[in-house]
């Protein structure tokens, strides 16, 4: 009992130093050498400009109460309020934001890690597996939900700032996630002879990587995404401000692009070893060396390759 009481207090200390270590990074990213961007001219909305004159005068008085050290207290109706100026804020930050590479690769790496983590939850609870989910040969990243989480992204943005009914939020959503899944697997199993999942036993399946329950599960997860997530995660990436900002996101993309060469590398020798084809070259014996089939069975578990168990 005492030694796992000091096992919950360590692993508390962990994440919390990890939480501070986040929070430092980021607060160092921008104190970088700022960037210089052309600034949008444009008439904000009375109500935009209001909610913006008020969040600043609390956040300068909430400053200066914490100075003489008498903390602001905020009575629930008051905090409400003010988690409404919040959002109408950041709704219009986020409306007439322009979303280029940077965000694109943000995205990417949340959807891709979130993506995978929330599978390998769901097939724990449903199903008792731990197996592993990954995508890619280096990282915790699910490449699918990485693209899911930016086309769903750019796509609800365009549907947000058009007003779009909740129906045809719906209605897209499901057409993207359906044809995200037929490519992608459809793509893995004939360029890397791999399958990664099959609906053909599934109720209500239509090829062998759609089906209904899952195009209505993407049609449900649209809205959300369009009403609750793209607001709260463009407001919280934002537009870069500093060269440091910039410079780590570059090499986040350009780590992204190996990890994602270094698998299809992997996935081709994989194949070719499977039919008898000897490498070509060094690097193809490095590839054999370092990513032999064992390490491919024991990296991609949920996977199918050409054909063999694992």
């Amino acid at each position: 009992m005492f030694w796992s009481l000091v096992s919950l207090l360590v692993l508390a200390l962990v994440v919390r130093g990890i939480v501070f270590a986040v929070r430092w990074f980021v607060a160092w990213l921008g104190r970088g050498k700022p960037i210089q961007r052309a600034a949008e001219d444009r008439e904000l909305p009375q109500e935009v400009r209001d909610a913006a004159r008020e969040l600043d005068y609390y956040y300068r008085l909430k400053g200066y109460r914490e100075l003489i050290g008498k903390p602001l207290k905020l009575s629930r109706a008051q905090l409400s309020l003010l988690a409404q100026r919040e959002r109408v804020v950041r709704d219009d930050r986020v409306d007439h934001m322009r979303i280029g590479w940077y965000q694109v690769v943000i995205l990417f790496i949340v959807g891709s890690v979130g993506g995978l983590l929330l599978e390998q939850l769901w097939m724990f609870v449903t199903l008792g597996l731990t197996e592993g989910r990954y995508g890619l040969v280096w990282g915790p990243f699910s490449p699918l939900y990485g693209v899911g989480a930016v086309l769903l992204t750019l796509i609800s943005l365009q549907l947000r700032r058009k007003k779009a009914k909740w129906w045809m939020v719906f209605l897209v959503s499901m057409v993207v996630g359906g044809l995200l899944e037929q490519l992608t697997g459809w793509g893995m199993e004939t360029l890397m002879g791999a399958v990664s999942w099959d609906y053909t036993s599934v109720p209500g399946c239509i090829t062998k990587w759609v089906a209904w329950p899952f195009l209505f599960f993407w049609g449900a997860l649209g809205l959300i995404w369009a009403n609750v997530i793209t607001p709260w995660l463009l407001g919280l990436i934002g537009e870069p401000t500093t060269r440091r900002q910039v410079i780590f996101v570059l090499i986040l993309a350009a780590y992204l692009s190996l990890d994602v060469f270094m698998t299809l590398a992997c996935f081709t020798r994989r194949a070719e070893r499977d039919e008898g084809i000897p490498p070509k070259n060094e690097f193809e014996v490095w590839v054999d060396k370092n990513f032999s089939n064992q390490f491919m069975s024991h990296r991609f578990e949920n996977m199918v390759i050409e054909g063999h168990g694992k």
